[in-house]
């Protein structure tokens, strides 16, 4: 029994240490994998290394890791979706490395990202100048999302012959059925508009709405949770 209890332990401590080590790394030391992704690849490895080749180490006490371990991540998933809040700290959130052509030194200062990597992550997106780029976000899983600015956009506009138009950056401002009031204030516009916008487009309450993102000078774009045309299979 004791033997057991020292597992679960040693278990759950394994678990907490290699989820904060991945928040020390940073994204970009992640790569494509998301953090759990990275973990549950490092202790399941572990795990069956034991297995295989430490002979103190019985079926049974490696079959009850796994399974301890199977269910943190089954519980750690349910957590994100079901209280968002938890989502920001257990997965991490997208954030904004090159602001309307500038670079946010703070932003990569916090995550790890130097100038070099920066630069590697915009190649990969056939970006070989900064200078293109309106805004990038570094995503969770380590890679950069790109806006370029409106003249090195493909057809580009210079090569139209038309006039370059200002670009802007897509916001959520309803996530699962709740408004996301920072963003609302970000863009300066109030709780207000954003049901008017909704009753506009046939919606009484935010509850309705899955999704709902907003660029400036173009209709708010709203996804419903479901289809209200259809209830049913026809």
């Amino acid at each position: 029994m004791n033997d057991y209890l020292s597992m679960f332990l040693e278990t759950l401590f394994g678990f907490t240490a290699l989820f904060f080590l991945t928040k020390i790394l940073g994204k970009t030391q992640i790569n494509q994998l998301t953090p759990f992704d990275f973990i549950s690849a490092l202790i399941l490895g572990e795990l069956v290394g034991n297995a295989l080749f430490d002979k103190e180490a019985g079926i049974g006490k490696i079959a009850f890791a796994i399974v301890l371990w199977g269910v943190l991540l089954y519980l750690t998933e349910i957590s994100t979706q079901k209280w968002k809040r938890t989502r920001v700290f257990m997965e991490g959130s997208p954030d904004i490395v090159i602001y309307k052509g500038k670079l946010i030194r703070d932003t990569m200062k916090k995550s790890k990202l130097d100038i070099n990597q920066l630069q590697h992550l915009l190649r990969e997106k056939d970006v070989f100048s900064i200078q293109e780029v309106e805004y990038a976000i570094l995503e969770t899983n380590g890679k950069v999302s790109v806006l370029k600015k409106a003249a090195s956009q493909t057809p580009t506009k210079q090569d139209l012959k038309v006039a370059s138009q200002e670009v802007h950056l897509a916001t959520t401002l309803i996530n699962d059925g709740e408004i996301l009031y920072d963003n609302l204030q970000e863009k300066n516009l109030t709780e207000e508009w954003l049901l008017e916008q909704l009753h506009d487009q046939g919606y009484i309450r935010p509850a309705e709405v899955f999704y709902a993102e907003y660029i400036r000078d173009k209709q708010l774009f709203l996804l419903p949770f479901t289809n209200r045309n259809h209830s049913k299979f026809e």
